[in-house]
């Protein structure tokens, strides 16, 4: 009991000790937290370990930014449509572009996005177009994925487009629509429409383009979805 008594004290000693030491030493700075001499590491070209997952996770560094800033810029000339939402966009207001809104908002709702960036503008008063980058926060890139496939599975309707679209080279799964048919109500001009759907890792792309004066040019909407696949 002696012995076990002296071993207690003298660690109690040491540590009173030790408090006693650090107390009368000045205080040591921690290291900086930046690191200026630190540089991006140089892109490298894909290998034989590079996989879909890899390059979908780098292309995610992009996208984890202000998304506003990937969205397309104004043509020259072009007016913003003060009718619709510029900058984020509320799953509200996105389903209101739809033919059933409710259903669209519900839907959007199941497969929780993470946000929605939005620009449009119109163009002599005859050409209208709204630019959608909706981010999903799926960690894998399905919730994307499946949601641009499911929006492209109707197109083909003849109460859409009509039609199955054309591919957007070096998209992997984008394609562009260019409706048959114009939209006709009673005491209005006929209006033609196109649309881009598009995925790229976790945003789906989305493109309306309306005309009301004479059928939408496919090479114009073919452009413009080029472009914004370029920015993402």
């Amino acid at each position: 009991m002696l012995i076990a008594g002296a071993a207690v004290l003298g660690v109690v000693a040491g540590v009173v000790t030790g408090y006693a030491v650090q107390f009368d030493r000045e205080p040591t700075p921690p290291p900086p937290l930046s690191q200026p001499d630190l540089r991006d590491a140089k892109t490298v070209p894909a290998g034989p370990g590079t996989t879909a997952q890899s390059v979908n996770v780098h292309r995610r560094v992009k996208t984890d930014g202000d998304l506003r800033k990937l969205l397309l810029k104004k043509p020259k000339g072009a007016k913003a449509d003060k009718s619709l939402s510029e900058g984020w966009t509320s799953l509200v207001e996105f389903a209101q572009g739809y033919k059933k809104p409710d259903r669209m908002f519900a839907d959007m709702v199941s497969d929780d996005p993470r946000r929605i960036a939005t620009t449009s503008w119109e163009e002599r008063g005859e050409v209208f177009v709204t630019v959608n980058l909706i981010q999903f926060r799926d960690d894998d890139i399905l919730a994307a994925r499946d949601w641009g496939i499911g929006q492209q599975a109707y197109m083909s309707l003849d109460d859409y487009a009509g039609n199955t679209g054309e591919p957007i080279p070096g998209s992997g799964n984008g394609r562009v629509y260019v409706y048959d048919k114009p939209f006709r109500q009673a005491g209005y001009e006929p209006l033609y429409e196109a649309r881009v759907i598009a995925q790229r890792g976790d945003v789906v792309m989305e493109i309306r383009y309306l005309n009301n004066t004479r059928k939408v040019s496919a090479k114009a909407v073919m452009s413009l979805a080029k472009q914004q696949l370029e920015r993402l």
